[in-house]
């Protein structure tokens, strides 16, 4: 788990980096994560809800599985960035992150009207964070806090609540990125994305699709998407997942990751260790992923599986990847067309849930193992005064029984992250 040897190499990562790279900005950065890097994910009850760390686990592990990734959500209902501060030292560092990922502001801001004091508040806690981490060698993905719902967020039934808490967070945004800047740190812009997506999304589906949540704070699925997405995004990835080039002349070839196993007359079966990024839900529905994707740049920046097929004699080609069949101009797939935009049902759905389910019992155990147990044992090892009898008997075996309960919950992810066998064939329509 977390107790590995640190990757050599990590510092120069750090210098090297962009400083305050934003997730908006065009220009994609390095990549800051390293293979075999330990990431933790850590946050108040939006993160606990274990929707955007599942959704950044799966892509780290099932997308890149080249990097050989561990993750741990470290999620706490109600927490503000100073109540991690405090608990940081008992319940992550034993664990030596290499990269954590931050995301507080919205308890810290106290649901009201923005004001000074609570701007200083909040960036003193932050500083202590970052600062606290970057000691330890670790790189810290600063993330601003999220937004509440421009419908669904109420306090005391003022009008216009949601555009004041939404400006209030903004300016913890500010003070957020100003911390990542501070120290050399990524700085992952949530809070504009979730705004963003949000007045899309709500233009083309109506008020009623909740992008921040029906209780106005905590988002369905479509708005962790989007979360992921500014994570992701603030690690560098480039979002090129795999390209398969196909000549109808019969020969085909693909980069690390996909097998060609036979190809022949514009028909190709391959075997591929390296998944596309699926989704799940309805067209409108915002427990769903799926409904996002037209107001998230998630398939265009981060999960490009890309087809070119060379040598087709007619103005369109019908692709049918396994069953399912589309028409494209020839020029759009001589320059190439992304599968995993345009085939959401596709081979790898299947393996890819397998995979999420895996995830979903590992990330519920991690709460658990958190909170329940991990946490706690500084209250022991404080009510015995330190003593050096009960302190290592507290402390160090119930860590380390914990650690191979988890090392054996990740393993069973890895486990269902095989490889997909698939067939395209590529036709020309007159």
């Amino acid at each position: 788990m977390f107790n590995l040897q640190k990757k050599s190499g990590y510092v120069l990562c750090l210098v090297l980096m962009l400083a305050g790279c934003t997730v908006m900005a065009g220009a994609q950065q390095a990549l800051v994560i390293k293979p075999g890097a330990r990431v933790a994910v850590v946050g108040d009850s939006i993160t606990e809800q274990k929707l955007y760390s599942r959704f950044i686990e799966m892509y780290l592990l099932a997308c890149r599985p080249d990097l050989h990734l561990h993750v741990m959500q470290y999620g706490w209902g109600g927490e503000a960035a100073g109540g991690f501060a405090y608990r940081m030292n008992n319940d992550l560092l034993p664990y030596k992150p290499d990269v954590v990922t931050t995301c507080y502001g919205m308890n810290d801001g106290g649901y009201r009207a923005y004001e000074p004091g609570i701007g200083k508040g909040y960036q003193s806690n932050m500083r202590n964070i970052v600062t606290g981490l970057k000691k330890t060698g670790a790189l810290v993905i600063v993330g601003s806090p999220g937004a509440v719902d421009s419908k669904y967020f109420v306090r005391g039934n003022v009008e216009q609540a949601a555009k004041v808490y939404n400006d209030s967070l903004a300016h913890l945004r500010d003070l957020a990125k100003t911390v990542a800047d501070e120290n050399g740190m990524p700085f992952a812009n949530v809070h504009d994305a979730l705004i963003d997506a949000m007045a899309k999304a709500k233009a083309a589906y109506g008020d009623d699709y909740a992008v921040c949540g029906y209780d106005g704070v905590h988002p369905p699925a479509d708005g962790h998407l989007v979360m992921a997405y500014a994570f992701l995004k603030a690690m560098g990835f480039d979002g090129n997942l795999g390209l398969i080039t196909v000549n109808m002349n019969g020969e085909a070839t693909a980069s690390e990751g996909h097998t060609i196993l036979s190809a022949n007359a514009g028909k190709v079966e391959l075997e591929s260790s390296r998944y596309p990024f699926c989704f799940f839900g309805g067209e409108k529905d915002a427990s769903g992923t799926r409904s996002m994707l037209p107001y998230v740049p998630f398939n265009q920046d981060l999960n490009r599986l890309t087809l070119v097929v060379k040598g087709l004699d007619t103005e369109q080609g019908k692709v049918t990847w396994d069953t399912t069949s589309k028409v494209f101009p020839r020029a759009e797939l001589e320059k190439g067309i992304n599968l995993a935009a345009e085939f959401l049902d596709n081979p790898f759905v299947p393996a890819f849930r397998k995979v999420e389910g895996a995830v979903i019992k590992k990330e519920a155990f991690e709460t658990t193992m958190i909170k329940g147990i991990i946490n706690p044992l500084w209250n022991v090892v404080n009510a015995s005064n330190h003593d050096p009898v009960i302190a290592p008997i507290a402390a160090m075996p119930i860590r380390q029984h914990y650690d191979e309960l988890y090392e054996k919950l990740h393993q069973e992810v890895v486990a269902q992250i095989v490889p997909v066998k698939h067939t395209l064939v590529i036709e020309g329509v007159k």
